[in-house]
């Protein structure tokens, strides 16, 4: 295969020509993907795919989005020896939401490869669930470097039979303090593997990477170019988890839609949130994987004859459904790649006509809104959630149009007339309190409008539950010195924390602020000042930090380390200082010592 061993560059995301089948790929492999729909290859799978098969080492520079994950778990996949029990495979990821999309995207391709084990490893998750995994028998680990070298370090994870090793996102994981960690690893596993680093950039550290820990290494470089349709109209709204629900079901009443397709990221959600919409007396069917192909054509055509108007769907119903009467698309649960994004938003405005995306966004999500508008090279609009004035106005107005309409059936109101006349000349009430009356009884437990109470209590509950957060991804810290500043814009009250890792231990601020962040699940706007001593290091997290934090903080480790995160209760010297004032590390001294003289 040495025609292969070349850079390629400046390769155009188009719709490339091979299918999987001319890929080399077995059959088990290919008859996951019709499963879930994929037809073509993307450049950088179609690029990667034939000379992994042919066990070539491979540096692939792509940006997120591009379908890389397939492109390094299916040749994987498709060598696999299920009969032994080891460890085959190792991805590394650089933090745990990765990590789980990742082994969720081993899993699906896998699921006509019978007895396929494919395990998670991260911090925040408890040990007894992966040792356990690992005990039994597992073929892929999918983890961050941290819990991975925790696992190492305890003899719990066995690599001597490992065959080949992904670095997914090498940049990010370099730029969070991961680089000593992935070097032991790399170090500690046979020279016989066969490497896979992935990366968005290629800056000297994974050049360096490279050259040290790749043979011979192929070198294929994507240029991502995704755009979606100018007559699709995206917007997003910014939403806690809790309430999307409520949010969803206010969008569905001011919205004049046709058909909706709502995209969710689980199987079980699509029930779910089918079944509770269906509560709120809309007509709303599921699609996924585990529905049976005569079904899912069934709702289909129920969906292209108007007999249903929403469809709630996980990504396998965003590849090749095709129906005109789509007006609206809903990322009730925002894709983390833009491929997924632009296969699901294209399923409206179709045949020319315009069509409306609606994306939605928790606050630590908003870093995906700049990936999405970098890959579709379009602006995503800020919608507001719709007032109570808003839906109570549509309301009223669909009211008054079944009002209009029943009184055009002259039949059945000439029948009914007589009845609230009978009923006027018996009781002697006023026709207007009749209609009121009639409309109740039509109306029944549900009220026509909203308390303008709901409306604070949902706001308040959205937009003040979660704050909103810069980005997303845990920061990048300093370049190297004893103490990080904090960064502006963070009014929350603030406490110090020690930790006990410090210059003895050759941590950088970032290494500190990637592991916490990483296995707390906190963002990078929850940081303070940072100081590094030599033993130790003080903190400035969140006065109140939750229990869950503290929870998932316990087993949190730097350079093998574990932090043993407590509040800080020393001197107050020995206190960051928000100004930039100096610390010290035992007690104040503002004298000079007294010596006597002798």
């Amino acid at each position: 295969m040495s025609h292969y061993r070349c850079r390629v560059n400046d390769i155009s995301e188009q719709t490339p020509e091979p299918t999987f089948e001319d890929l080399g790929l077995g059959d088990a492999v290919l008859k996951a993907l019709r499963d879930v729909g994929y037809e073509n290859p993307s450049t950088i799978q179609a690029q990667t795919i034939p000379p992994l098969l042919a066990g070539n080492d491979l540096v692939g520079l792509a940006q997120t989005g591009t379908g890389k994950t397939a492109a390094f778990a299916l040749p994987i996949l498709d060598q696999l020896d299920v009969r032994q029990k080891s460890v085959q495979a190792l991805v590394l990821a650089p933090t745990r939401e990765l990590a789980l999309q990742v082994c969720e995207a081993f899993q699906k391709y896998a699921a006509h490869t019978k007895g396929v084990h494919v395990l998670p490893v991260y911090g925040g998750q408890a040990y007894g669930v992966q040792l356990s995994a690992l005990r039994r028998g597992v073929h892929v680990v999918v983890g961050t470097p941290g819990r991975i070298m925790d696992h190492l370090e305890k003899g719990t994870l066995d690599l001597s039979e490992l065959k080949f090793l992904v670095l997914d996102e090498a940049d990010e994981m370099l730029n969070m303090g991961f680089a000593d960690d992935v070097e032991t690893i790399l170090a500690d596993t046979p020279d016989t593997k066969q490497v896979a680093l992935f990366s968005a950039t290629m800056p000297a550290q994974i050049r360096r990477l490279s050259k040290k820990y790749l043979t011979n290494p192929i070198e294929i470089t994507v240029k991502g170019k995704t755009a979606t349709a100018a007559n699709i109209t995206q917007r997003y709204l910014i939403v806690s988890y809790p309430q999307k629900v409520d949010a969803l079901t206010r969008i569905l009443e001011v919205e004049n839609f046709e058909g909706m397709i709502v995209f969710v990221r689980t199987k079980n959600e699509t029930e779910t949130l089918a079944e509770k919409l269906r509560a709120r007396g809309l007509s709303a069917m599921a699609i996924n994987g585990d529905v049976a192909q005569v079904q899912r054509e069934r709702t289909v055509n129920q969906l292209k004859a108007g007999k249903l108007d929403i469809l709630v769907a996980t990504d396998v119903a965003a590849r090749g459904l095709d129906v005109e009467r789509i007006s609206h698309v809903v990322n009730y649960d925002i894709p983390t790649d833009t491929e997924s994004y632009v296969h699901r938003i294209g399923r409206t405005g179709r045949a020319g006509r315009s069509g409306d995306a609606i994306s939605f966004v928790t606050p630590r999500e908003r870093y995906l809104l700049k990936h999405i508008e970098k890959a579709t090279r379009q602006p995503l609009t800020e919608m507001k959630l719709p007032s109570v004035e808003d839906v109570n106005v549509t309301r009223l107005t669909r009211f008054d149009d079944q009002i209009t309409a029943a009184l055009e059936d002259g039949g059945r109101i000439e029948q009914f007339r007589d009845i609230v006349a009978h009923y006027v000349r018996h009781h002697d009430v006023p026709e207007a309190d009749v209609a009121a009356a009639l409309a109740v009884v039509a109306q029944g437990d549900t009220p026509l409008l909203l308390d303008p109470a709901a409306e604070r209590k949902l706001r308040q509950e959205t937009f003040s539950k979660d704050r909103p957060d810069k980005g997303g991804r845990p920061a990048r810290g300093g370049s190297g010195g004893g103490e990080r500043r904090p960064r502006g814009g963070n009014d929350q009250p603030m406490k110090a924390y020690k930790i006990q890792v410090g210059k003895r231990h050759k941590v950088e601020p970032r290494q500190i602020v990637g592991a916490i962040a990483n296995e707390g699940g906190l963002s990078r706007s929850d940081f303070g000042h940072i100081q590094i001593r030599p033993d130790f290091s003080v903190v400035e997290l969140p006065a109140e930090l939750s229990p869950e934090t503290w929870k998932k903080l316990e087993n949190t480790r730097i350079s093998g380390k574990l932090i043993e995160l407590a509040e800080d209760r020393g001197p107050r010297g020995s206190r960051p200082q928000s100004g930039g004032g100096s610390s010290h590390d035992g007690p104040r001294r503002d004298k000079k010592p007294r010596h006597k003289k002798s």
